[in-house]
């Protein structure tokens, strides 16, 4: 049926693949948090940021449900479908995972996923 040549490479195949998929598993069971830096505006666009610190302004875009919030004198954008349910007001401390970009002259984290923003506390 097969040759010994091709039993080997189907071999190799299902084992690479198999391979793959443990890795994909393990990278999505650890999450994006490792891979992040501290949020630091000298940092390039595109880098992966985790910033942490109080809610200074929580406000929605009045066009595009978006979500745009102020932590610790940075801007956070939320588009619209990462920010459904997200309900945020000053003085919560958080910690945001995003992307930092440059927006108008100013460095700015855009968020994906709603989960990628949780609330640590609330102190008034």
């Amino acid at each position: 049926m097969f040759t010994r040549q091709e039993r080997l490479a189907l071999s190799l195949l299902i084992l690479v693949t198999a391979i793959v998929f443990a890795g994909i598993a393990i990278l999505e069971g650890i999450g994006r948090i490792p891979f992040a830096k501290s949020y630091d505006p000298g940092l390039p666009d595109g880098t992966l940021v985790l910033l942490e610190g109080r809610v200074e302004r929580a406000a929605q875009t009045r066009e595009g449900g978006h979500l745009l919030l102020r932590v610790n004198g940075t801007n956070v954008f939320v588009p619209s479908p990462a920010s459904g349910g997200i309900i945020l007001q000053g003085g919560e401390t958080v910690r945001i995972l995003g992307t930092l970009q440059t927006y108008r002259g100013e460095k700015e984290v855009v968020v994906e996923d709603a989960g990628d923003i949780v609330l640590i506390s609330f102190e008034r």
